[in-house]
């Protein structure tokens, strides 16, 4: 097993478009409805490409191995590398309780005891302005959540 991690930063308004946030799931069949149709191409194009975090945390591991931006086979090595991408965007976390060094301690070491048994970790901020970051951490080989999804590394 090992966990591999996720950060993406950018516009509320592109976070919102939870279509492209989703798999494409099965086909549409002849009758389906058009906004069903419409809805299934725009996923099965935008999905597999997009750096938008899925809605669902074990999704990212169908995104491509380029989005990955670390891999370890320690709980405590992913978890401290949630803590600096954490510490390192706290200063502009629009919610100024959010920013308690001690609140972001707190959160790295539960996210290594959520590793540590299998599960997944995603966090996200509001930023100043319109700004949105999310920060996952993915636990792979197998994954809890969907062991039916192959490592992206593999």
């Amino acid at each position: 097993m090992h966990h591999h991690g996720y950060a993406w930063l950018g516009e509320k308004r592109d976070f919102d478009k939870e279509g492209v946030r989703r798999p494409p799931g099965e086909p549409p069949t002849a009758g389906s409805p058009d906004e069903v149709v419409v809805r299934y191409r725009h996923a099965a194009a935008e999905f597999p490409v997009t750096g938008l975090p899925p809605i669902q945390t074990a999704h990212w591991l169908m995104k491509p191995p380029s989005t990955i931006r670390g891999t370890w086979d320690e709980p405590k090595e992913a978890g401290e590398w949630l803590g600096l991408q954490l510490a390192e965007f706290a200063s502009r976390f629009a919610a100024e309780a959010e920013r308690n060094p001690t609140r972001l301690g707190v959160l790295a070491r539960a996210a290594v005891e959520r590793l540590m048994w299998g599960g997944d970790v995603s966090l996200g901020h509001y930023l100043n302005g319109t700004v949105f970051h999310s920060v996952a951490l993915v636990t792979c080989c197998p994954n809890r959540a969907a062991p039916g999804i192959a490592c992206p590394l593999l």
